[in-house]
This record gives structure tokens, C-alpha cells and sequence, in this order.
């Protein structure tokens, strides 16, 4: 049987956000069979997060290094700063995505080669989920360039770590930020993120 053949005949559907929700509509799924119900993260877990006083703001990213992320764009906007920054990018390259295909993560680092940031960008890799929390308290503000999400959980993450979020309109993003209240959006314009 197949995904959506399956999703038809269920009694229910789950979705984690209003963009699945809406997805699963234009998929064929009647409303009436939808449930919208968000991940969840332990809050407790990041709440304890600080801001750097030292006089070099520390932009996080967390997520998986593929060419939707367009972290190009992240580092773009950190090359036209003027302020003292460090750029920080936690998690691995994917390779197994038909968008994302391998080499991304070595065009990045030969990005910040000629954009002369090298100094400015640590790559960290990939960490073990109960490590994130580590790396949430060293950052001052937390961006995330994204084509698309469907949820977005180190939205949320962030969020929870109490760090200020400027993001594009996706996934739960749009749920959780209200644009220069909560949080920034932008259009994934570079000049714009910088």
C-alpha cells in the first residue's frame, strides 16, 4: 500500500505543522482527518543560555549542511559585516538527498576561502542531540537561511535557549516569529541578512 493510499483510508494524520497541514490538503488528505501536533523539545534543557558580553557576537547555525539550508547566503552576509563576528555552523554534510548531492560542505569552506572569512567560520560537525545544548549557550543570535522546512526543530531549539532568531518564512518559523517582535524574518535576500 502505498504513503498515499495509506494516508486516505486512515481514521487520522499527523502533521507538525501548519505547512504540512496545508501540504497534506493539497495531498488529497481531508481536513477532517488532520491533527496538528507540533515536535516538542525539553525546554529545560536550554533555558540556561547566556549572551556573550566579549564584544564578538556569535552567529549560530544548527542543522544538517545541505544546499536548501543555503548557508552560501549566511556566509555571504557574514563577509559583509562590519561588526566582529563569529559565524558558527553546527552539523553534518548530508549526502544522501537528491537536492543536497555531495561536495556542498567542501563549496562552503572554499567560499569562506575567497570570501576571506576563514578566521570568522568554525565547521563543527556533526553532535549527539544532548550535546546541542552546548553549543546553543555559545551563541548571541541564531540564523537559518532556509529554502524550505517542513518543521524547522532548531527553530525551536533556539527559540528555547532564549537566543534572538532571524530566519526565512519556514516551517514553524512562520508559527513562532512575528517579524521584528519576535524575531526577523527575511526573504533569503544577502544584502537583506546582513
Amino acid at each position: 500500500m502505498t504513503f498515499k493510499t495509506s494516508a486516505k483510508v486512515a481514521d487520522a494524520v499527523v502533521v507538525s505543522s501548519k505547512l504540512e497541514y496545508e501540504d497534506a490538503i493539497e495531498f488529497g488528505i481531508k481536513k477532517n482527518k488532520l491533527f496538528v501536533i507540533p515536535m516538542g523539545i525539553d525546554v529545560d534543557e536550554y533555558v540556561d543560555s547566556q549572551i556573550n558580553h566579549e564584544g564578538t557576537i556569535n552567529i549560530l547555525f544548527v542543522g544538517r549542511i545541505a544546499r536548501v539550508r543555503r548557508i552560501e547566503i549566511l556566509l555571504q552576509a557574514v563577509a559583509r559585516l562590519s561588526i566582529p563576528c563569529q559565524l558558527i555552523l553546527v552539523g553534518g554534510e548530508e549526502k544522501t538527498s537528491s537536492l543536497s548531492k555531495s561536495g556542498y560542505l567542501d563549496e562552503l569552506k572554499n567560499l569562506c576561502k575567497a570570501l576571506n572569512i576563514n578566521d570568522q567560520v568554525t565547521f563543527v560537525g556533526p553532535v549527539p542531540q544532548d550535546e546541542l545544548f552546548n553549543w546553543y549557550s555559545k551563541g548571541d543570535i541564531f540564523v537559518y537561511p532556509s529554502l524550505y522546512e517542513n518543521f524547522g526543530q532548531p527553530i525551536l531549539e533556539a527559540a528555547a535557549a532564549g537566543l534572538p532568531i532571524i530566519s526565512t518564512s519556514v516551517g514553524v518559523a512562520r508559527e513562532l516569529i512575528t517579524d521584528n517582535e519576535t524575531g526577523f524574518l527575511f526573504t533569503g535576500d544577502v544584502q537583506e541578512l546582513a
